[in-house]
């Protein structure tokens, strides 16, 4: 190296701060030695006047030793924590969603753990499934017409998972996990993302059966930091292994040959922390920069899904052979006669039956005993008189309590017709338990919610009541299913109310025995008939078809922009020379809060092919904006503007 030239390093902040997302120079003292890239360093930051860590992610040469640059302070590891691909994983993923790349590696590198550093080291041999396990995780791909070709060739696919329990195990679990082995054995690495603990829980059970302990990598925020620090370390191995965890464990750096998501309607995928991107989004972008296999499995379709598969990006991938469960509508004679109250007596009979031989799963919408009250008379809302919050009661004849402040309402009386009686509005997990006790005298009652989490119980004679998504998984499945509240749940406000209700009872529909009966209560239309028929990717078509009038999600992507009057008015401004449609913005209106100055919102609707040119606009208004208000009185200051791409539920 010539005498007048250095070597500098580009690192990238760790700051949240819009205006610090970029690679800033910094220069390397000249008595270092070999700095590898992607190593955690501290910099000094002048314009804050302390130091802020950062990491490597290129060092050059340069000529003009007279340009005025800091040094770097010191190597805080020699572990490159922050390899290439990560790197451009997490720019991709920030620009799409015009975030920052530091907000994204956040959530997927963990703190340093100095004496896990220490003990670990990078010589861990591959472990490879055995024959016998190769030749289950062959025999499980082979009952999905095609899937092996989507696996051997990087493809792209939407799964329709076989809803069947096989020894205990859920057909979706075997699915992935096999899946997995047999890139094991290719000596390839996978990444399998699941919403919650409980599938997190099971598909390891899957897994264990197939592949060496050693080979799983578990991502999970139920682990202590150590652990978590030690697994991360293992994807930076050369060794393949298989990562399964919740919605960051898309990030894992390994070099993956699959990616697989399970059931990515659960809006546990979305990330509720900037940049806001839901695991399926990086999926999906992950795949187009390495080229991996994608699985989406579920079984059921979203309607995100369901348009790339119209759009011809993702294959549609089904059972060979489909043995579809057995679903039993109430019709509407039945809910009309007068003893039918929630559960009818086609129904009623069934879980009677199936009672008899063995666990019955009955699924309710709430936990509790009666989330609300009513009034016996008008039916008006029952409210507490000192705050306004709604009356509930804990157990039959117990004193009503307000939901808000706590306080009882031992003499509440209505305030529109004087009535002093109340009624029970709904029934919760608890209050069905109580009520099908008495119904089914001698049948142990068992309650699966938030409250009592259950993960499995035996093939003994039972009654399972549960909330939905907290059912548990039965021995040899349950001899009848019963799916109640159904009206209820499609009452919610929501765009895709009837996308997750059909997703809520075809989960539960699949812990059915072969050939038990699906009840589902109350319920007509397409979501219904969606069920019965097993045809959930109809449904999410139809759904399609239905918002694409009216420039709703997935069919369009929306942006929700808030914050002050004249930051979001700056904002909407930088989209002026996008030549967007006229109906693009909806909005700015008020936001109801008590911030000073007063916040509001305005929704953004665009085309996916303007996508990169809105996301762009939109970030560097979001910096603008930081920049022009960085120094009050001294001190750095938040921006009030906030952007979030690809919201779900775009209302104003």
């Amino acid at each position: 190296m010539p005498p007048e030239s250095r070597r500098i390093a580009r690192v990238l902040l760790d700051s949240p701060l819009p205006q610090l997302d970029r690679l800033f120079d910094y220069a390397l003292p000249a008595q270092w030695g070999e700095v590898p890239l992607g190593v955690r360093v501290q910099v000094p930051l002048r314009t804050a006047g302390r130091v802020i860590d950062g990491y490597v992610v290129d060092i050059d040469t340069e000529d003009d030793a007279d340009r005025a640059l800091s040094e770097v302070e010191s190597v805080v590891s020699t572990v490159p924590v922050l390899p290439e691909r990560l790197h451009t994983l997490a720019r991709r993923v920030a620009d799409r969603a015009a975030g920052s790349a530091s907000d994204v590696l956040r959530l997927v590198i963990p703190k340093r753990q100095v004496r896990v550093e220490k003990a670990w080291t990078a010589d861990t041999p591959a472990e490879t499934p055995d024959a016998e396990a190769l030749v289950v995780a062959e025999e499980t791909v082979g009952l999905y017409e095609g899937l092996g070709e989507v696996l051997d060739a990087g493809g792209r696919a939407a799964v329709e998972a076989i809803p069947q329990l096989v020894d205990g195990v859920q057909g979706w679990a075997r699915l992935l996990a096999a899946s997995a082995a047999r890139m094991l054995a290719a000596g390839r690495s996978s990444i399998i993302v699941v919403p919650d603990s409980r599938d997190l829980d099971r598909l390891l059970a899957a897994i264990e059966s197939l592949v060496p302990a050693g080979a799983v990598v578990r991502h999970d925020s139920r682990q202590s930091n150590p652990d978590r620090y030690r697994g991360f370390l293992r994807t930076l191995e050369d060794a393949a292994c298989i990562v399964v965890g919740n919605r960051s464990a898309v990030y894992s750096p390994v070099v993956a040959g699959l990616v697989a998501i399970w059931d990515d309607g659960d809006p546990l995928l979305g990330e509720p922390l900037a940049p806001y991107v839901n695991a399926r989004d990086a999926a999906l972008l992950r795949q187009e920069l390495e080229g991996s296999a994608l699985l989406f499995a579920g079984h059921t379709r979203t309607t995100d899904v369901e348009r790339l598969v119209v759009l011809g990006w993702l294959q549609d991938v089904r059972a060979a052979r489909r043995v579809l469960p057995r679903v039993v509508l109430s019709t509407p004679q039945e809910m009309e006669q007068p003893t039918a109250q929630r559960m009818p007596s086609s129904a009623f009979l069934a879980a009677r039956t199936a009672a008899a031989e063995g666990p019955v799963l009955v699924q309710v919408s709430r936990p509790g005993f009666s989330p609300s009250l009513v009034c016996a008379e008008c039916r008006a809302p029952a409210r507490c008189a000192h705050c306004g919050g709604p009356l509930g009661a804990k157990h039959r004849g117990a004193v009503p309590v307000c939901a808000w402040c706590g306080r009882a309402a031992s003499a509440w009386s209505c305030p529109s017709c004087s009535s002093t009686k109340l009624r029970l509005a709904s029934s919760g997990s608890e209050r069905t338990a109580d009520e099908l006790g008495r119904a089914f005298p001698g049948v142990r009652v068992i309650v699966a919610d938030s409250a009592h989490p259950v993960e499995r119980v035996s093939a003994a004679p039972a009654l399972v009541v549960a909330t939905r998504g907290a059912e548990p998984i039965a021995d040899g499945g349950y001899r009848a299913v019963v799916l109640l509240d159904g009206p209820r749940m499609l009452q919610a406000p929501d765009l895709r109310v009837a996308e997750s209700c059909l997703r809520w009872w075809s989960n539960a529909a699949a812990l059915a025995a072969p050939g038990a009966p699906i009840h589902l209560v109350g319920v007509n239309g397409a979501a219904a008939r969606a069920l019965a028929t097993w045809n959930q990717a109809g449904h999410a078509r139809l759904e399609l078809e239905s918002r694409a009038p009216l420039h709703m999600p997935p069919t369009t992507r929306v942006a929700l922009v808030q914050g002050s009057a004249s930051a979001v008015a700056g904002a909407l401004a930088a989209l002026n020379d996008l030549a967007l449609p006229a109906d693009a913005v909806l909005g700015p209106v008020p936001v109801e809060s008590d911030d000073i100055p007063p916040r509001v919102r305005a929704l953004v609707r665009f085309e996916y092919g303007a996508g990169a040119r809105v996301a762009t606009a939109l970030r560097a208004a979001v910096v603008a904006e930081a920049v022009s208000g960085r120094r009050r009185k001294g001190r750095a200051t938040k921006s009030t503007l906030s952007i979030r791409l690809d919201i779900l539920e775009p209302e104003l």
